[in-house]
């Protein structure tokens, strides 16, 4: 099926898109926003799929409340402590999410170009988590 698709060279447009939510479920609205974050900050303060048994046990305090070790922060989105260490465990670092969906990895072989952090010349960059 892929192959039936082609990708312009061309940029079309470079409007920036978020993800949608009804405006009248601010909780939900508040998850979204944290699911589309966490695996930035992951990426950023070096959380992998692979290294997340290590990443735990970290002294760091951004990667404490990011893992859900700094208790007390998923009660305002009526998660679990541990829901962002769950989803990183399911689906890796925002890294690893491109490159195994639109990268290297992937059927696209896109480059990473503007995907990529802030810090390799890209537009990602990580929300405070607090």
């Amino acid at each position: 099926m892929a192959s039936r698709f082609e990708i312009l060279p061309d940029v079309i447009a470079k409007d920036p898109l978020a993800p949608a939510y009804r405006l009248d479920d601010s909780q939900w609205g508040t998850i979204v926003d944290w699911v589309v974050e966490t695996p930035i900050q992951a990426e950023e303060s070096g959380v992998t799929q692979s290294n997340l048994p290590t990443m735990l046990r970290s002294d760091d305090p951004v990667i404490q409340r990011l893992l859900g070790t700094q208790r007390g922060y998923a009660q305002y989105l009526a998660l679990d402590d541990y829901w962002s260490a769950h989803m990183i465990e399911a689906v890796g670092n925002y890294g690893e999410l491109f490159e195994r969906d639109l990268g290297s990895g992937s059927i696209m072989r896109l480059a990473r170009g503007q995907n990529n952090l802030w810090t390799k010349g890209g537009l990602k960059i990580a929300a405070p988590t607090r």
